[in-house]
């Protein structure tokens, strides 16, 4: 396999650049031609394109715009209703097209249309844009166009889009106070050292007095911000730039999960939220006729967090050779005990996807009472210790007046 260079006009006449992986320059221009790409330009990747193009598509894939999910759960609803209303596939994506705000979905649903009009399926036309529709949404609709309920399968995932959403929202909203709360903070002592230190070292400089270990201390950390603020500056844009783009790599986002979800407070957030995306996924489904093996397939790469897909990925090698769901699911740590038990009377009654339904529900309740807890736990800490750090501060400088103090009693 080779690596391809590639410039191409898509539909709408955009210019689009990028690489593609393939046999040779024909097998490329397949691949490209299926994701309704016109080559204008073609070469082959050299050695310092390709180490230069993993950086590229890094920051391309952390730059690149995203459908916003209300978009997209608002899109779904409507083709639902538009499929259920006896109109075509093809003329409803183009009514659908025409009202779109979002440039991405709107250039996305027109070539989706033209490639239905070239014959192939929808499912077949929508994998290609991943940064639209992911798989668990593809498979669900070739689901649907094989037992022919598209319009139904569309409403439940506009409703699983929803309820995901709802569990990413409050894990967010937990997060937004704390992080006020440092940010607030962090200006407040920036503010402190830079303009408020330099008065009291005026006032010290006269005494002709040896200051206090800490109060140096203070002091010349403040000297060194004034006189190189610009390299502290950059300094702190390098690291988050650093850390952003390393949260970005696989390896990175794999550290990153592993680290949240062992986390001593936002830990069990982290797991009940996840275990409620992966048990809804798998619900979902599951009710829309896809197998079982599969579905785990799926769900193990959408569960929003690396230890809960590695869990799934496990599972699904022993569900291969014929064991029960259950039983793998009862050996991973990581999945609390009450969830491999549901799903075992789930299998017993034939009932497996309304049993997951049920287990999501419990725990997207679940989800919004440790936030709660999390939130109320999280905030009085932060507080203490940021109220600690101006405290020593403070101490610092007035150290030297009450050394005075002594001296003059």
């Amino acid at each position: 396999m080779a690596n391809f260079i590639y410039q191409a006009r898509t539909i709408t006449g955009s210019l689009a650049k990028g690489k593609v992986e393939a046999r040779d320059e024909a097998d490329a221009r397949i691949k490209l031609r299926a994701k309704q790409l016109i080559v204008v330009k073609l070469t082959v990747a050299t050695a310092d394109q390709m180490k230069g193009g993993e950086f590229e598509e890094a920051i391309k894939k952390l730059m690149a715009p995203k459908v916003d999910t209300k978009e997209l759960k608002i899109f779904t609803r409507q083709f639902s209703t538009l499929i259920n209303s006896g109109i075509p596939i093809a003329d409803a994506l183009k009514i659908l097209s025409e009202g779109q705000s979002s440039r991405l979905l709107k250039e996305t649903l027109i070539q989706i249309r033209a490639s239905i009009d070239m014959g192939r399926r929808l499912s077949d036309s929508m994998i290609i844009h991943e940064r639209v529709f992911d798989r668990l949404y593809c498979n669900m609709i070739q689901a649907g166009e094989e037992a022919g309920i598209i319009d139904t399968i569309l409403l439940r995932l506009s409703t699983y889009i929803e309820k995901n959403e709802k569990i990413k929202s409050q894990v967010k909203g937990a997060l937004v106070m704390p992080l006020l709360i440092m940010i607030v903070a962090f200006i407040v002592i920036t503010g402190i050292i830079v303009f408020i230190i330099p008065k009291f070292q005026e006032f010290y400089a006269g005494s002709g007095k040896a200051l206090p270990l800490l109060t140096q201390l203070i002091i010349d950390l403040s000297n060194t911000l004034r006189a190189k603020w610009f390299v502290y500056i950059s300094v702190l844009v390098g690291v988050i730039g650093a850390v952003t783009y390393y949260i970005n790599t696989p390896e990175g986002k794999k550290n990153l999960d592993i680290t949240l979800i062992n986390a001593p407070v936002i830990g069990d957030v982290v797991q009940k939220s996840s275990v409620a995306r992966m048990t809804r996924t798998l619900s979902t489904l599951l009710s829309s006729g896809i197998g079982l093996i599969e579905a785990i397939e799926i769900a193990s790469r959408t569960a929003g967090n690396y230890v809960i897909e590695k869990a799934l990925a496990d599972c699904k090698e022993a569900v291969t050779v014929g064991k029960p769901f259950h039983v793998p699911l009862s050996r991973q740590k990581e999945i609390p005990m009450m969830v491999s038990q549901m799903v075992g009377i789930g299998e017993q009654s034939g009932s497996l996807d309304i049993m997951l339904g049920k287990i999501a529900d419990f725990y997207e309740e679940e989800v919004e009472t440790a936030v709660k807890a999390m939130t109320s736990l999280i905030e009085p800490l932060m507080m203490v210790f940021l109220g600690g750090l101006i405290a020593i501060i403070l101490v610092a400088m007035y150290l030297p007046i009450f050394s005075l103090g002594d001296t003059i009693g």
